[in-house]
C-alpha cells in the first residue's frame, strides 16, 4: 500500500470509524457543555482541531526524537500536558484579541481545552498505535481535531433542532442530549470495523 492511500485511510479511520468522541468517548466536557449553537460548537471544533493538531505533531516530536533516545519515557506525561497546555494559551490569546464575542461565549470551556482528555488521549495513542512516521501524526492529529469538530457540530444542529422539538418535560435539558449522545455513538460504532 503506498503512503498516499496509507493516510488517506488513516484520515478517514480516525475522523468517522475511530472518532474520539463516539467511540473513545474522550472529549465529553467540551462535547456535551458547548454544543448548544453551532457557531459556538464550530468555533470549539476550530479550537481543539488546532491544539491537537499542534499537541499531537510537537508530543510525536518530543517523544521520538529527545525521551526515547534519551530514555526518559517515563516524562512523556510531563512534557505531554505541558505542550497541550502552551498551544491552548497561543489559542486563547488568539481568540480573545481576534474573536472576543466568541471569546466571551465560550466562557471557561476555552481554558478548559488544556483538559480535554481527547487531545492528551490522542497524544498516547500516537504512541501506542507505534507511529513511526512524522507525517502520519500529523495527519492523525489533524484528523483527530476534524472528527472532534464533526462530532461536536453534528450534536449542535440536533441540539438546535430539539428546540423545536416536543420533547417531554422529564427529558428536556441534560436527558435528552445524554440519549441524543448514546443515539450518535451507536450510528457511528457501526462504522466499527469498515477501516482498520
Amino acid at each position: 500500500m503506498d503512503t498516499l492511500q496509507t493516510l488517506i485511510i488513516g484520515f478517514l479511520s480516525v475522523v468517522i470509524v475511530n472518532n474520539l468522541v463516539f467511540t473513545k468517548f474522550l472529549g465529553i466536557c467540551p462535547y456535551l457543555g458547548v454544543s448548544g449553537r453551532i457557531d459556538m460548537a464550530f468555533g470549539m471544533g476550530c479550537a481543539v482541531t488546532f491544539v491537537v493538531t499542534l499537541a499531537g505533531t510537537l508530543t510525536w516530536l518530543i517523544d521520538h526524537l529527545i525521551l526515547q533516545k534519551v530514555g526518559l519515557e517515563v516524562l512523556m506525561y510531563v512534557c505531554f500536558i505541558l505542550v497541550i497546555a502552551g498551544a491552548v494559551q497561543l489559542v486563547e490569546m488568539y481568540v480573545k484579541k481576534f474573536f472576543p464575542p466568541l471569546y466571551e461565549s465560550f466562557g471557561i470551556f476555552l481554558p478548559l481545552i488544556t483538559t480535554n482528555c481527547a487531545i492528551l488521549g490522542l497524544c498516547l495513542f500516537l504512541n501506542l498505535w507505534e507511529i513511526d512516521s512524522f507525517i502520519e501524526a500529523v495527519v492523525l492529529s489533524f484528523g483527530a481535531g476534524i472528527g472532534f469538530t464533526m462530532a461536536i457540530c453534528i450534536m449542535a444542529g440536533i441540539r438546535e433542532n430539539l428546540r423545536l422539538a416536543d420533547v417531554p418535560d422529564a427529558l428536556q435539558g441534560a436527558p435528552i442530549t445524554l440519549i441524543t449522545a448514546g443515539i450518535l455513538s451507536m450510528a457511528f460504532m457501526g462504522f466499527a470495523g469498515m477501516i482498520g
